[in-house]
C-alpha cells in the first residue's frame, strides 16, 4: 500500500465561484498534472468523508454552521461577504473538505498512512469561529486539529501555515490552548492585517502561537531561513504529536492576487514540506497531514502540489515550467528572527 494519501473529492467542484480566484479550476488542474504525470497512481486514493456537526463545532459555533447550511440551501449564488461567495454546493464542499481534513488526521495518526495531501477546497484558515471571511467558510486544519486532541486523545499538535496570508481565524482558536502550537509565515503589513510577531498567545496558550510577519520580497532564502533559526527550534521544543500544514500556494512569485509580492518559487515550496516532514519524522513518527489553503496561478499551483507531494513521496521533484523569481534585493530578516528568538527562548 502506497505510503502517502491523497484526499479529492468531486464535491470540491460543486462549490462553484463564478469566476472568483477560489475557482473550481484551482483543483482541477492540481488533479490534472497529478494523473497525467503518474504521480496520483503512486499515491493511496482514500475515500473522503464528511465532518459531522460535532467536528465542525469543537470550532465553530452552531449558528455559524446553521447559516452556511441556510445560504446553500437557497440554490442561487450569495455574496455573504464582499470577497466571499457562496452557492449551492458551499456546504457540502465545505463539509466534506473539513471531513477529508480530519479524515486524514485519522489515518495519519493511526499509521494507516505515514503521510496525507488533502487537495481540498474551500479554504479554511481565515473562517473564524462564528462567520466565514477570507473565501474560508470551515477552518477544516482547525477542526482537524481540535479533533486529534479531543477525540483522537493526542496532547500536542503542531500547525505550521505558509499561506502568503495570516490564518487569523487558525490563529483565533487556539490562542488560548496549549494543545496546539500554530506557527504562520505570511507577508505583513498584508490582509488581513493578524499576526504581529508580539502575538503569542495568551493565558494557558501563552507561548504556542509563532508568528513570522514577513516583509513583501522574501524568497527560498528567506523562508529557509526562517525555518532554520526560529521554526525548527520551536517545533523541537514543543514536540508536537502530529504536524498540520496549512499549504497556501500563494507566496508564489507568481501568484496574481492583489498585494501578494512574495517570491517563492514551486521547489521552494517542496524545499518547506521537505524541511516539515523532516521535523515530524524526527519528532512524531513522520504524522504529518497537508491541507490546500491558497494559491491562484494555477499552473504555479499545480507544480508546487505536484512537487510538495513528491517530496512526501521521498521522490526528486520533477523541474516545473516557471522557475525561480526573478532576481532582486532581498529584505534583511535577522532584525525580526533575532527578536523572535529572544521572545520565544530561543537564543
Amino acid at each position: 500500500m502506497p505510503d502517502v494519501a491523497l484526499y479529492y473529492d468531486p464535491l470540491f467542484l460543486g462549490h462553484d465561484t463564478l469566476g472568483h480566484p477560489e475557482s473550481i479550476d484551482r483543483v482541477a488542474s492540481c488533479l490534472r498534472l497529478l494523473e497525467d504525470s503518474g504521480v496520483a497512481a503512486r499515491l493511496a486514493r482514500p475515500q473522503c468523508r464528511d465532518a459531522s456537526v460535532a467536528e465542525l463545532s469543537l470550532v465553530h459555533a452552531p449558528s455559524h454552521i446553521d447559516f452556511i447550511r441556510r445560504v446553500s440551501e437557497q440554490g442561487q449564488p450569495v455574496w455573504v461577504l464582499d470577497d466571499t461567495i457562496a452557492n449551492a454546493g458551499t456546504y457540502a464542499a465545505a463539509v466534506r473538505a473539513a471531513g477529508a481534513v480530519c479524515g486524514a488526521t485519522d489515518t495519519v495518526t493511526s499509521g494507516e498512512y505515514g503521510a496525507a495531501f488533502c487537495l481540498t477546497r474551500p479554504p479554511g484558515h481565515h473562517a473564524v469561529t462564528d462567520r466565514p471571511m477570507g473565501f474560508c467558510f470551515f477552518n477544516s486544519v482547525a477542526v482537524a486539529a481540535r479533533h486529534a486532541l479531543v477525540n483522537l486523545g493526542l496532547e500536542r499538535v503542531a500547525i505550521v501555515d505558509i499561506d502568503i496570508h495570516h490564518g487569523n481565524g487558525t490563529q483565533d482558536a487556539f490562542y488560548q490552548d496549549p494543545g496546539v502550537l500554530y506557527v504562520s509565515t505570511h507577508q505583513y503589513p498584508y490582509y488581513p492585517g493578524t499576526g504581529h510577531w508580539r502575538e503569542t498567545g495568551d493565558g494557558p496558550g501563552a507561548g504556542t502561537t509563532l508568528n513570522l510577519p514577513l516583509p513583501a520580497g522574501c524568497g527560498d532564502a528567506e523562508y529557509a531561513r526562517c525555518f532554520d533559526a526560529v521554526i525548527e527550534p520551536k517545533l523541537r521544543g514543543y514536540a508536537p504529536q502530529l504536524i498540520l500544514v496549512s499549504a497556501g500556494y500563494d507566496a508564489h512569485h507568481r501568484d496574481p492576487i492583489d498585494g501578494a509580492q512574495m517570491r517563492l518559487s514551486c521547489a521552494g515550496y517542496a524545499s518547506l514540506i521537505g524541511r516539515v516532514k523532516a521535523m515530524a519524522d524526527e519528532l512524531c513518527d513522520g504524522r504529518v497531514v497537508v491541507a490546500l489553503e491558497g494559491g491562484y496561478d494555477l499552473t504555479a499551483l499545480s507544480w508546487g502540489v505536484r512537487n510538495s507531494i513528491e517530496t512526501l513521496l521521498g521522490e526528486a521533484i520533477t523541474t516545473d515550467p516557471v522557475g525561480p523569481a526573478p532576481d532582486s534585493r532581498s529584505p534583511d530578516i535577522e532584525p525580526l528572527l533575532t527578536a523572535l528568538r529572544e521572545l520565544h527562548g530561543l537564543s
